[in-house]
């Protein structure tokens, strides 16, 4: 009996490092046609990797040094055309719609994106006021400043990454009226609604998140939110009201500018109006 309980440990012991591999954390790079699987392991082995350190992470609010892969690499050079941004989905239900092209002046000398690596050896601190790491992967951008990279392109707790079409050629139904001037504050809030409101919100169903409500249906904030109220709601929605589980953070004028913030507004109540 002593025998057959020792062989029973020893087997046991042997399927541990299996089990744990089983369970590693994995990103999904889904790329048209093509869909590769990586593990933590996978990435922190490729070749083309680097130690990168983020002076000012927007995540984190201080330094960062990461473990890290370029986005660029892991994308490849054959990219179908039809495709002109990346889907970056987060385990939360977190969806931000990145510009390829966004991406792609990294080559020419414009912001670099990176894939973050967590190493389960070593794991970074959980991000303020949360329970949770960045990691296990982690869209992270170097010299930021100089394609004006916004906040919430830097989404964290990735699970995967996927090539497609921009948000309004996959949802017509959030785009403003084609025969608006290419100025009209309305398109530029369509903009900023993209890149700011979409990765939580979707508008009249649009949009991939749920981690907020639709602004486009049942009703839009416009029609029962004064304009004051819905100003006060985006710059710091505590103040307008709260909850245990508000996640919804305030956008100041260094992330949402007071001209942007305008534009919004504006497509908000475009949008009331629209005909899709």
């Amino acid at each position: 009996m002593r025998t057959i309980l020792i062989v029973l440990w020893l087997a046991s012991c042997c399927a541990l490092p299996s089990a744990a591999r089983a369970e590693a954390p994995t990103l999904k790079l889904a790329l048209g046609s093509q869909t590769h699987t990586f593990t933590d392991a996978n990435l922190l082995a490729r070749a083309g990797g680097a130690t990168i350190t983020i002076p000012e992470d927007v995540s984190y609010r201080r330094a960062m040094t990461y473990q890290a892969v370029p986005l660029l690499a892991l994308l490849g050079e054959t990219l179908d055309p039809a495709f002109d941004t990346i889907e970056a989905t987060a385990t939360d239900g977190f969806v931000a719609q990145i510009p390829l092209p966004l991406v792609k002046k990294g080559a020419s000398g414009g912001s670099v994106a990176w894939i973050a690596v967590e190493d389960p050896t070593a794991p970074w601190p959980h991000l303020p006021g949360k329970a949770q790491s960045a990691g296990p992967f982690y869209l992270v951008w170097v010299h930021p400043e100089r394609s004006r990279v916004d906040p919430e392109q830097w989404p964290f707790q990735l699970a995967a990454l996927t090539l497609s079409q921009s948000p309004a050629q996959r949802w017509p139904q959030m785009a403003v009226d084609a025969s608006l001037p290419a100025d009209a504050p309305a398109r530029r809030g369509q903009a900023v609604f993209t890149t700011q409101c979409l990765p939580c919100h979707r508008m009249k169903g649009a949009g991939a998140a749920d981690v907020g409500p639709d602004l486009g249906q049942p009703m839009n904030p416009t029609q029962y939110l004064t304009p004051e109220g819905l100003r006060l709601l985006i710059r710091n929605p505590k103040a307008v009201r709260t909850w245990p589980q508000q996640k919804m953070p305030g956008f100041d004028e260094a992330t949402l500018p007071e001209a942007d913030l305008d534009a919004l507004l504006v497509y908000l109540s475009v949008m009331v109006k629209s005909k899709h």
